[in-house]
Protein backbone atom coordinates (compact mmCIF):
# COMPACT_ATOMS: atom_id res chain seq x y z
CA UNK A 1 0.00 0.00 0.00
CA UNK A 2 2.72 2.32 0.68
CA UNK A 3 4.27 1.53 -2.57
CA UNK A 4 1.33 2.08 -4.01
CA UNK A 5 0.53 5.14 -2.66
CA UNK A 6 3.76 7.01 -3.03
CA UNK A 7 4.19 6.32 -6.81
CA UNK A 8 3.23 9.26 -8.71
CA UNK A 9 2.45 11.40 -5.15
CA UNK A 10 3.81 14.49 -7.34
CA UNK A 11 1.17 14.28 -9.51
CA UNK A 12 1.21 17.70 -10.35
CA UNK A 13 -0.42 20.67 -8.40
CA UNK A 14 -3.57 20.70 -6.18
CA UNK A 15 -6.75 20.34 -7.01
CA UNK A 16 -9.63 22.82 -5.76
CA UNK A 17 -10.32 20.60 -2.36
CA UNK A 18 -6.33 20.21 -1.58
CA UNK A 19 -6.00 23.94 -2.37
CA UNK A 20 -8.51 24.34 0.80
CA UNK A 21 -6.79 21.79 2.45
CA UNK A 22 -3.18 23.39 1.92
CA UNK A 23 -4.60 27.56 2.37
CA UNK A 24 -6.62 26.66 5.80
CA UNK A 25 -3.99 24.33 7.68
CA UNK A 26 -1.41 27.16 7.09
CA UNK A 27 -3.46 29.39 8.76
CA UNK A 28 -2.76 30.58 12.74
CA UNK A 29 -4.97 27.88 15.48
CA UNK A 30 -7.56 31.23 15.94
CA UNK A 31 -7.85 32.21 12.13
CA UNK A 32 -8.75 28.36 11.60
CA UNK A 33 -11.26 28.37 14.34
CA UNK A 34 -12.81 31.37 13.25
CA UNK A 35 -13.39 30.05 9.80
CA UNK A 36 -14.84 27.37 11.74
CA UNK A 37 -17.90 28.84 12.60
CA UNK A 38 -18.63 29.59 9.53
CA UNK A 39 -17.93 27.08 7.01
CA UNK A 40 -16.10 23.53 6.42
CA UNK A 41 -16.69 22.67 10.67
CA UNK A 42 -17.16 19.37 9.34
CA UNK A 43 -13.41 19.30 8.48
CA UNK A 44 -12.00 21.17 11.15
CA UNK A 45 -10.55 18.47 13.18
CA UNK A 46 -8.48 17.12 10.15
CA UNK A 47 -8.21 21.16 9.38
CA UNK A 48 -5.57 21.24 12.58
CA UNK A 49 -3.86 18.49 12.06
CA UNK A 50 -2.77 19.69 8.88
CA UNK A 51 -1.86 22.99 10.68
CA UNK A 52 0.64 20.68 12.66
CA UNK A 53 2.23 18.86 9.59
CA UNK A 54 2.80 21.52 7.63
CA UNK A 55 3.98 23.51 10.31
CA UNK A 56 7.04 21.09 11.06
CA UNK A 57 7.22 20.25 7.02
CA UNK A 58 11.07 21.05 6.07
CA UNK A 59 11.26 24.17 3.86
CA UNK A 60 8.29 25.60 2.38
CA UNK A 61 5.29 22.92 2.23
CA UNK A 62 4.12 21.81 -0.55
CA UNK A 63 1.93 18.88 -2.66
CA UNK A 64 3.60 16.28 -1.40
CA UNK A 65 3.77 17.22 2.44
CA UNK A 66 0.36 17.69 1.88
CA UNK A 67 -0.86 14.50 0.48
CA UNK A 68 1.53 12.00 3.08
CA UNK A 69 -0.80 11.72 5.83
CA UNK A 70 -2.85 9.88 3.35
CA UNK A 71 -0.43 8.04 2.31
CA UNK A 72 0.44 6.92 5.90
CA UNK A 73 -3.24 6.28 7.23
CA UNK A 74 -3.91 3.99 3.31
CA UNK A 75 -0.82 2.12 4.56
CA UNK A 76 -2.13 2.04 8.26
CA UNK A 77 -5.82 1.06 6.94
CA UNK A 78 -4.19 -1.72 4.89
CA UNK A 79 -2.52 -2.81 7.72
CA UNK A 80 -5.44 -2.86 10.43
CA UNK A 81 -7.84 -5.04 7.24
CA UNK A 82 -5.10 -7.86 7.47
CA UNK A 83 -4.96 -7.77 10.90
CA UNK A 84 -8.95 -8.22 11.18
CA UNK A 85 -8.46 -10.60 8.57
CA UNK A 86 -6.31 -12.86 10.58
CA UNK A 87 -7.86 -12.51 13.41
CA UNK A 88 -10.90 -13.50 12.45
CA UNK A 89 -10.22 -15.90 9.68
CA UNK A 90 -6.30 -17.28 9.31
CA UNK A 91 -3.54 -14.80 8.09
CA UNK A 92 -3.74 -16.27 4.54
CA UNK A 93 -6.88 -14.72 4.71
CA UNK A 94 -5.46 -11.26 5.83
CA UNK A 95 -2.96 -10.81 3.58
CA UNK A 96 -5.21 -11.55 1.38
CA UNK A 97 -7.66 -9.01 2.05
CA UNK A 98 -4.69 -6.22 2.85
CA UNK A 99 -3.09 -6.85 -0.74
CA UNK A 100 -6.20 -6.43 -1.96
CA UNK A 101 -6.93 -3.51 -0.54
CA UNK A 102 -4.17 -1.92 -1.53
CA UNK A 103 -4.50 -2.76 -5.01
CA UNK A 104 -7.75 -1.43 -5.30
CA UNK A 105 -7.59 1.90 -7.75
CA UNK A 106 -10.60 4.23 -5.63
CA UNK A 107 -8.01 3.53 -2.61
CA UNK A 108 -5.11 4.42 -4.34
CA UNK A 109 -6.95 7.28 -5.70
CA UNK A 110 -7.95 8.67 -1.97
CA UNK A 111 -4.37 7.94 -0.87
CA UNK A 112 -3.12 10.24 -2.93
CA UNK A 113 -5.57 12.98 -1.96
CA UNK A 114 -4.75 15.71 0.53
CA UNK A 115 -8.19 15.89 2.21
CA UNK A 116 -9.21 13.82 5.39
CA UNK A 117 -10.80 10.75 3.97
CA UNK A 118 -8.04 8.01 3.76
CA UNK A 119 -7.81 9.15 7.60
CA UNK A 120 -11.26 8.42 8.08
CA UNK A 121 -10.98 5.12 7.06
CA UNK A 122 -7.90 4.23 8.87
CA UNK A 123 -10.00 5.35 12.10
CA UNK A 124 -12.78 3.55 11.19
CA UNK A 125 -11.15 0.42 10.60
CA UNK A 126 -8.89 0.78 14.40
CA UNK A 127 -12.81 1.32 15.66
CA UNK A 128 -14.17 -2.33 13.81
CA UNK A 129 -10.62 -4.10 15.16
CA UNK A 130 -11.21 -2.87 18.67
CA UNK A 131 -15.09 -3.59 18.17
CA UNK A 132 -14.43 -7.02 17.60
CA UNK A 133 -11.80 -7.36 20.06
CA UNK A 134 -14.85 -6.19 22.58
CA UNK A 135 -17.63 -7.87 21.10
CA UNK A 136 -16.36 -11.76 20.78
CA UNK A 137 -18.40 -13.68 23.29
CA UNK A 138 -16.15 -16.58 22.60
CA UNK A 139 -13.59 -15.09 23.30
CA UNK A 140 -14.10 -13.94 26.62
CA UNK A 141 -15.93 -17.66 27.36
CA UNK A 142 -12.31 -19.15 26.48
CA UNK A 143 -9.96 -16.23 28.64
CA UNK A 144 -12.64 -17.38 31.91
CA UNK A 145 -12.35 -21.18 31.38
CA UNK A 146 -15.89 -21.37 29.72
CA UNK A 147 -14.97 -22.90 26.26
CA UNK A 148 -14.99 -26.95 26.83
CA UNK A 149 -14.46 -29.08 24.05
CA UNK A 150 -11.67 -31.32 22.49
CA UNK A 151 -11.04 -29.59 19.13
CA UNK A 152 -7.94 -30.05 17.16
CA UNK A 153 -5.74 -27.80 15.73
CA UNK A 154 -7.14 -28.18 12.10
CA UNK A 155 -10.40 -27.72 13.62
CA UNK A 156 -9.91 -25.22 15.48
CA UNK A 157 -8.25 -23.68 12.12
CA UNK A 158 -11.64 -25.04 10.16
CA UNK A 159 -13.16 -22.95 12.60
CA UNK A 160 -11.54 -19.90 12.91
CA UNK A 161 -12.64 -19.14 8.95
CA UNK A 162 -15.19 -18.11 10.57
CA UNK A 163 -14.67 -15.84 13.49
CA UNK A 164 -12.42 -16.90 16.60
CA UNK A 165 -9.57 -15.19 17.30
CA UNK A 166 -7.61 -13.91 20.09
CA UNK A 167 -8.24 -10.95 22.38
CA UNK A 168 -9.41 -8.94 25.37
CA UNK A 169 -12.78 -9.91 25.31
CA UNK A 170 -16.09 -7.35 26.10
CA UNK A 171 -14.64 -5.69 28.84
CA UNK A 172 -15.83 -2.29 29.68
CA UNK A 173 -12.32 -0.80 29.27
CA UNK A 174 -12.32 -2.39 25.60
CA UNK A 175 -15.58 -0.13 24.61
CA UNK A 176 -14.47 2.56 26.14
CA UNK A 177 -11.05 2.37 24.03
CA UNK A 178 -13.88 1.60 21.08
CA UNK A 179 -15.58 4.56 21.88
CA UNK A 180 -12.77 6.57 21.76
CA UNK A 181 -11.30 5.80 18.43
CA UNK A 182 -14.35 6.28 16.43
CA UNK A 183 -15.89 9.55 18.27
CA UNK A 184 -12.31 10.81 17.24
CA UNK A 185 -12.59 9.41 14.00
CA UNK A 186 -16.01 11.10 13.30
CA UNK A 187 -14.89 14.49 14.32
CA UNK A 188 -12.91 14.09 11.12
CA UNK A 189 -15.67 13.44 9.12
CA UNK A 190 -19.01 13.23 10.81
CA UNK A 191 -20.86 10.55 8.73
CA UNK A 192 -18.14 8.11 9.77
CA UNK A 193 -21.09 7.66 12.44
CA UNK A 194 -23.14 5.10 10.10
CA UNK A 195 -20.21 3.02 10.90
CA UNK A 196 -22.44 2.66 13.83
CA UNK A 197 -24.90 1.11 11.70
CA UNK A 198 -22.70 -1.44 11.05
CA UNK A 199 -21.83 -2.78 13.80
CA UNK A 200 -24.81 -2.99 15.33
CA UNK A 201 -25.67 -5.00 12.03
CA UNK A 202 -22.80 -7.28 12.96
CA UNK A 203 -24.27 -7.71 16.99
CA UNK A 204 -27.41 -8.57 15.04
CA UNK A 205 -26.07 -11.47 13.19
CA UNK A 206 -23.65 -12.63 16.17
CA UNK A 207 -26.91 -12.97 17.74
CA UNK A 208 -24.97 -10.98 20.89
CA UNK A 209 -26.15 -11.20 24.49
CA UNK A 210 -27.79 -8.09 26.27
CA UNK A 211 -24.03 -7.47 28.45
CA UNK A 212 -22.79 -7.15 24.75
CA UNK A 213 -25.58 -5.01 23.63
CA UNK A 214 -25.40 -2.78 26.72
CA UNK A 215 -21.48 -2.41 26.61
CA UNK A 216 -21.70 -1.28 22.54
CA UNK A 217 -24.90 0.85 23.16
CA UNK A 218 -22.83 2.92 26.33
CA UNK A 219 -19.93 3.34 23.52
CA UNK A 220 -22.10 4.13 20.49
CA UNK A 221 -24.10 6.74 23.03
CA UNK A 222 -20.89 8.28 23.86
CA UNK A 223 -20.05 8.65 20.22
CA UNK A 224 -23.12 10.46 19.11
CA UNK A 225 -23.55 12.42 22.40
CA UNK A 226 -19.59 13.42 21.81
CA UNK A 227 -20.45 14.40 17.76
CA UNK A 228 -23.81 16.54 18.58
CA UNK A 229 -22.00 20.16 18.58
CA UNK A 230 -20.38 19.11 15.43
CA UNK A 231 -24.11 18.05 13.81
CA UNK A 232 -25.28 21.45 15.12
CA UNK A 233 -23.14 23.63 13.38
CA UNK A 234 -22.55 21.53 10.23
CA UNK A 235 -26.01 21.59 9.69
CA UNK A 236 -25.89 25.17 9.37
CA UNK A 237 -23.45 25.14 7.40
CA UNK A 238 -25.25 22.60 4.80
CA UNK A 239 -25.28 25.09 1.88
CA UNK A 240 -21.84 23.77 1.40
CA UNK A 241 -23.73 20.67 -0.19
CA UNK A 242 -26.10 22.14 -2.25
CA UNK A 243 -24.48 21.13 -5.25
CA UNK A 244 -25.02 16.85 -4.67
CA UNK A 245 -27.28 15.32 -6.22
CA UNK A 246 -29.88 12.38 -5.36
CA UNK A 247 -27.66 8.97 -6.01
CA UNK A 248 -29.27 5.93 -7.95
CA UNK A 249 -29.27 2.67 -8.85
CA UNK A 250 -26.57 3.08 -11.08
CA UNK A 251 -24.85 4.98 -8.39
CA UNK A 252 -25.04 2.05 -6.22
CA UNK A 253 -23.92 0.00 -9.03
CA UNK A 254 -21.02 2.26 -9.53
CA UNK A 255 -19.72 2.12 -5.87
CA UNK A 256 -20.47 -1.99 -6.10
CA UNK A 257 -17.67 -1.65 -9.16
CA UNK A 258 -14.89 0.71 -7.27
CA UNK A 259 -15.17 -1.67 -4.36
CA UNK A 260 -14.31 -5.10 -5.91
CA UNK A 261 -12.34 -3.53 -9.21
CA UNK A 262 -13.14 -1.56 -12.42
CA UNK A 263 -12.11 -3.90 -14.99
CA UNK A 264 -14.48 -6.76 -15.64
CA UNK A 265 -12.48 -9.64 -15.32
CA UNK A 266 -10.94 -8.76 -11.56
CA UNK A 267 -15.12 -7.34 -10.82
CA UNK A 268 -16.55 -10.43 -11.89
CA UNK A 269 -14.01 -12.80 -10.45
CA UNK A 270 -14.53 -10.84 -6.68
CA UNK A 271 -18.06 -11.22 -6.81
CA UNK A 272 -18.14 -14.56 -7.06
CA UNK A 273 -15.67 -14.81 -4.25
CA UNK A 274 -17.38 -12.18 -2.37
CA UNK A 275 -20.33 -14.16 -2.47
CA UNK A 276 -18.68 -17.52 -1.27
CA UNK A 277 -17.31 -15.35 1.86
CA UNK A 278 -20.75 -15.42 2.94
CA UNK A 279 -21.39 -19.29 3.41
CA UNK A 280 -20.77 -18.93 7.20
CA UNK A 281 -22.30 -14.98 7.84
CA UNK A 282 -23.98 -16.27 10.89
CA UNK A 283 -21.63 -18.14 13.43
CA UNK A 284 -22.63 -19.98 16.85
CA UNK A 285 -24.63 -17.59 19.35
CA UNK A 286 -22.30 -15.10 20.49
CA UNK A 287 -19.86 -15.59 18.03
CA UNK A 288 -18.69 -12.62 15.14
CA UNK A 289 -17.58 -14.03 12.61
CA UNK A 290 -15.23 -12.45 9.44
CA UNK A 291 -18.44 -12.26 6.97
CA UNK A 292 -20.60 -10.55 9.54
CA UNK A 293 -18.10 -8.29 10.32
CA UNK A 294 -17.49 -7.50 6.66
CA UNK A 295 -20.63 -7.38 4.65
CA UNK A 296 -22.31 -5.21 7.14
CA UNK A 297 -19.50 -3.05 6.71
CA UNK A 298 -19.60 -2.88 3.15
CA UNK A 299 -22.93 -1.96 2.76
CA UNK A 300 -25.23 -0.49 5.76
CA UNK A 301 -23.10 3.05 5.50
CA UNK A 302 -23.46 3.23 1.79
CA UNK A 303 -27.31 2.13 1.72
CA UNK A 304 -28.15 4.06 4.60
CA UNK A 305 -26.73 7.53 3.01
CA UNK A 306 -28.04 6.93 0.27
CA UNK A 307 -31.21 6.39 1.37
CA UNK A 308 -31.17 9.94 3.25
CA UNK A 309 -29.84 11.41 -0.06
CA UNK A 310 -33.30 11.00 -1.43
CA UNK A 311 -34.52 13.27 0.87
CA UNK A 312 -31.63 15.40 1.55
CA UNK A 313 -28.70 14.83 -1.17
CA UNK A 314 -25.60 14.18 1.09
CA UNK A 315 -24.09 11.12 -0.68
CA UNK A 316 -20.52 11.27 -2.54
CA UNK A 317 -18.68 8.09 -2.72
CA UNK A 318 -15.40 9.19 -0.26
CA UNK A 319 -17.78 9.85 2.30
CA UNK A 320 -18.20 6.15 2.58
CA UNK A 321 -14.67 5.13 1.50
CA UNK A 322 -14.05 3.75 5.10
CA UNK A 323 -16.93 1.12 4.45
CA UNK A 324 -14.92 -0.45 1.33
CA UNK A 325 -12.61 -2.33 3.67
CA UNK A 326 -15.31 -5.02 4.42
CA UNK A 327 -15.39 -6.01 0.23
CA UNK A 328 -11.41 -7.36 0.44
CA UNK A 329 -12.54 -9.10 3.40
CA UNK A 330 -15.24 -10.92 2.22
CA UNK A 331 -13.19 -11.39 -1.13
CA UNK A 332 -10.41 -13.11 0.87
CA UNK A 333 -12.66 -15.25 2.49
CA UNK A 334 -14.30 -16.22 -0.01
CA UNK A 335 -10.85 -17.27 -1.97
CA UNK A 336 -10.20 -19.34 1.82
CA UNK A 337 -13.16 -21.40 1.24
CA UNK A 338 -11.94 -22.16 -2.38
CA UNK A 339 -8.41 -22.81 -1.41
CA UNK A 340 -10.02 -25.08 1.65
CA UNK A 341 -11.61 -27.06 -1.50
CA UNK A 342 -8.53 -27.75 -3.13
CA UNK A 343 -6.40 -28.17 -0.15
CA UNK A 344 -8.48 -31.16 0.36
CA UNK A 345 -8.65 -32.29 -3.03
CA UNK A 346 -5.08 -32.61 -3.02
CA UNK A 347 -4.98 -34.35 0.34
CA UNK A 348 -7.24 -37.01 -1.35
CA UNK A 349 -10.38 -36.54 0.78
CA UNK A 350 -8.57 -35.99 4.44
CA UNK A 351 -10.81 -34.26 6.93
CA UNK A 352 -8.47 -31.67 7.63
CA UNK A 353 -7.58 -28.74 5.75
CA UNK A 354 -3.23 -28.62 5.07
CA UNK A 355 -1.68 -25.26 5.88
CA UNK A 356 -0.01 -25.17 2.21
CA UNK A 357 2.56 -22.61 1.63
CA UNK A 358 1.74 -22.94 -2.17
CA UNK A 359 -2.20 -22.19 -1.96
CA UNK A 360 -1.11 -18.94 -0.01
CA UNK A 361 1.35 -17.88 -2.58
CA UNK A 362 -1.40 -18.82 -5.44
CA UNK A 363 -3.44 -16.31 -3.72
CA UNK A 364 -0.75 -13.68 -3.33
CA UNK A 365 0.07 -14.14 -8.03
CA UNK A 366 -3.56 -13.79 -8.25
CA UNK A 367 -3.54 -10.36 -6.44
CA UNK A 368 -0.50 -9.35 -8.74
CA UNK A 369 -2.68 -10.35 -11.88
CA UNK A 370 -5.14 -8.70 -10.69
CA UNK A 371 -2.76 -5.73 -9.99
CA UNK A 372 -1.21 -5.74 -13.28
CA UNK A 373 -4.34 -5.87 -15.07
CA UNK A 374 -5.58 -2.06 -13.47
CA UNK A 375 -2.03 -0.52 -13.69
CA UNK A 376 -3.26 1.30 -16.75
CA UNK A 377 -6.51 2.90 -14.24
CA UNK A 378 -3.71 3.69 -11.89
CA UNK A 379 -1.34 5.25 -13.92
CA UNK A 380 -3.80 7.22 -15.14
CA UNK A 381 -4.88 8.34 -11.82
CA UNK A 382 -2.14 9.87 -11.35
CA UNK A 383 -2.58 12.01 -14.54
CA UNK A 384 -3.25 15.50 -12.91
CA UNK A 385 -6.17 15.66 -16.02
CA UNK A 386 -7.70 13.17 -13.82
CA UNK A 387 -8.77 15.98 -10.95
CA UNK A 388 -11.45 18.24 -11.86
CA UNK A 389 -8.80 20.99 -12.26
CA UNK A 390 -5.21 21.38 -11.88
CA UNK A 391 -4.65 24.93 -9.98
CA UNK A 392 -1.11 24.29 -10.11
CA UNK A 393 -0.70 24.37 -14.06
CA UNK A 394 -2.76 27.97 -13.59
CA UNK A 395 -0.77 29.21 -11.21
CA UNK A 396 2.16 28.60 -13.39
CA UNK A 397 0.10 29.89 -16.62
CA UNK A 398 -0.53 32.87 -14.43
CA UNK A 399 3.19 33.70 -13.38
CA UNK A 400 4.63 33.68 -16.96
CA UNK A 401 1.39 36.19 -18.24
CA UNK A 402 1.48 38.75 -14.71
CA UNK A 403 3.49 41.69 -13.93
CA UNK A 404 4.06 42.79 -10.77
CA UNK A 405 1.19 45.53 -10.15
CA UNK A 406 -1.15 43.96 -12.78
CA UNK A 407 -4.69 44.24 -11.65
CA UNK A 408 -6.43 40.73 -10.99
CA UNK A 409 -10.33 39.83 -10.82
CA UNK A 410 -11.60 36.43 -9.43
CA UNK A 411 -15.06 35.49 -10.91
CA UNK A 412 -16.86 33.96 -8.72
CA UNK A 413 -14.68 35.03 -6.06
CA UNK A 414 -14.13 31.00 -5.03
CA UNK A 415 -11.38 31.40 -8.69
CA UNK A 416 -9.34 33.16 -5.60
CA UNK A 417 -8.26 29.75 -4.96
CA UNK A 418 -5.06 29.57 -7.13
CA UNK A 419 -3.80 32.79 -6.09
CA UNK A 420 -3.86 31.21 -1.99
CA UNK A 421 -2.49 28.16 -2.89
CA UNK A 422 -0.21 29.38 -4.84
CA UNK A 423 0.39 33.17 -3.76
CA UNK A 424 4.02 32.97 -5.17
CA UNK A 425 2.75 32.99 -8.84
CA UNK A 426 0.80 35.71 -7.95
CA UNK A 427 3.53 38.05 -6.17
CA UNK A 428 3.43 41.44 -6.84
CA UNK A 429 -0.55 41.62 -8.50
CA UNK A 430 -3.37 43.74 -7.37
CA UNK A 431 -6.16 41.80 -6.16
CA UNK A 432 -9.19 44.72 -7.26
CA UNK A 433 -12.41 43.30 -5.56
CA UNK A 434 -10.76 42.22 -2.34
CA UNK A 435 -11.87 43.72 0.92
CA UNK A 436 -9.98 41.62 3.70
CA UNK A 437 -7.84 38.96 2.66
CA UNK A 438 -9.63 34.92 3.62
CA UNK A 439 -7.41 34.61 6.86
CA UNK A 440 -8.53 37.44 8.19
CA UNK A 441 -12.37 37.95 7.10
CA UNK A 442 -12.78 34.17 8.56
CA UNK A 443 -13.47 32.80 5.18
CA UNK A 444 -12.15 30.29 2.56
CA UNK A 445 -11.80 33.38 -0.48
CA UNK A 446 -11.78 36.56 1.43
CA UNK A 447 -14.40 39.14 1.53
CA UNK A 448 -14.93 41.45 -1.32
CA UNK A 449 -16.34 44.83 -1.84
CA UNK A 450 -19.72 46.49 -2.59
CA UNK A 451 -20.35 46.67 -6.25
CA UNK A 452 -19.99 50.36 -6.10
CA UNK A 453 -16.57 50.29 -4.70
CA UNK A 454 -15.32 47.37 -7.16
CA UNK A 455 -17.00 50.09 -10.93
CA UNK A 456 -14.93 52.82 -8.76
CA UNK A 457 -11.58 50.56 -8.79
CA UNK A 458 -12.48 49.15 -11.63
CA UNK A 459 -12.75 52.99 -13.28
CA UNK A 460 -9.24 53.93 -13.21
CA UNK A 461 -7.46 50.67 -14.82
CA UNK A 462 -6.86 50.09 -18.73
CA UNK A 463 -6.62 46.47 -18.19
CA UNK A 464 -7.14 43.39 -16.00
CA UNK A 465 -6.51 40.24 -16.43
CA UNK A 466 -9.59 38.29 -15.02
CA UNK A 467 -9.27 34.10 -13.34
CA UNK A 468 -12.49 32.74 -13.98
CA UNK A 469 -14.43 29.39 -13.83
CA UNK A 470 -15.20 28.17 -17.61
CA UNK A 471 -19.05 28.23 -16.44
CA UNK A 472 -19.32 32.03 -16.22
CA UNK A 473 -18.01 32.50 -19.43
CA UNK A 474 -21.57 30.57 -20.35
CA UNK A 475 -24.08 32.97 -21.94
CA UNK A 476 -27.00 34.01 -19.90
CA UNK A 477 -25.15 33.24 -16.34
CA UNK A 478 -26.29 35.63 -14.01
CA UNK A 479 -24.58 35.84 -10.63
CA UNK A 480 -26.42 35.74 -7.36
CA UNK A 481 -24.08 38.12 -5.38
CA UNK A 482 -24.16 42.09 -6.54
CA UNK A 483 -20.50 42.00 -6.61
CA UNK A 484 -19.95 39.06 -8.78
CA UNK A 485 -22.84 40.84 -11.17
CA UNK A 486 -20.94 44.29 -11.24
CA UNK A 487 -17.73 42.02 -11.95
CA UNK A 488 -19.39 40.17 -15.47
CA UNK A 489 -21.10 43.69 -16.09
CA UNK A 490 -17.89 46.23 -15.97
CA UNK A 491 -15.95 43.60 -18.08
CA UNK A 492 -18.58 43.51 -21.13
CA UNK A 493 -19.29 46.53 -21.14
CA UNK A 494 -16.22 48.65 -20.23
CA UNK A 495 -13.39 46.36 -21.59
CA UNK A 496 -12.84 43.74 -24.64
CA UNK A 497 -11.13 40.70 -24.56
CA UNK A 498 -7.72 40.68 -25.85
CA UNK A 499 -5.84 36.96 -24.41
CA UNK A 500 -7.41 33.98 -23.08
CA UNK A 501 -5.80 30.74 -21.79
CA UNK A 502 -7.72 27.98 -20.53
CA UNK A 503 -6.48 25.19 -18.35
CA UNK A 504 -9.10 22.94 -17.35
CA UNK A 505 -11.98 24.39 -15.56
CA UNK A 506 -10.49 27.74 -15.30
CA UNK A 507 -9.73 30.70 -18.11
CA UNK A 508 -7.03 33.29 -17.79
CA UNK A 509 -8.52 36.55 -19.25
CA UNK A 510 -6.78 39.43 -20.38
CA UNK A 511 -9.32 42.25 -20.54
CA UNK A 512 -8.24 46.09 -22.37
CA UNK A 513 -9.96 49.00 -22.17
CA UNK A 514 -10.96 50.15 -25.76
CA UNK A 515 -8.83 53.69 -26.98
CA UNK A 516 -11.45 56.01 -27.87
CA UNK A 517 -12.11 56.57 -31.47
CA UNK A 518 -10.15 52.64 -32.88
CA UNK A 519 -8.95 49.76 -30.36
CA UNK A 520 -11.61 46.68 -30.86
Amino acid sequence: MLAVSLWGLHRGGMWRDEAVTYQVARRTVPQIWRLLHGVDAVHGLYYLLMHVVLAVAPGRPGEVDLRLPSVCAAAATAALVAVLGTRLARPRVGLWAGLMYAVTPLVGHYAQEGRSYALVAAGATGATLLFVRAADERETERETGGETGGETRGEAEDGAAGGTGSGTGGGRRAWWWYGAVLGLTCWLHEFAVLLLLAHAGTLALARSSGRVWRGWGCAAGGVVLSLLPMVVVSHAQSAQLAWLREPDLETAQELLRQYLGPTDGVYWACLALGLLGLTRLVGRRGEVTLAAVALPLAVLPPVALMLASQLTPLYVDRYVLYALTGAPLLVALGADRVAGVLGRLWSHGSATTPRSPALTLAGVLALVLAFTHQVPLLRQDRVPTTRPDDLGAVAEAAARALRPGDPVLYLPAHARGTELAYPADFKGTRDVALAEPASVSGTLYGSEVGAGTLRRRLAGVDEVWAVMEKYALVSGYRPRLATERAKLAVLNQQFVLREEMVIDRIALRLYVRPIRGGLG
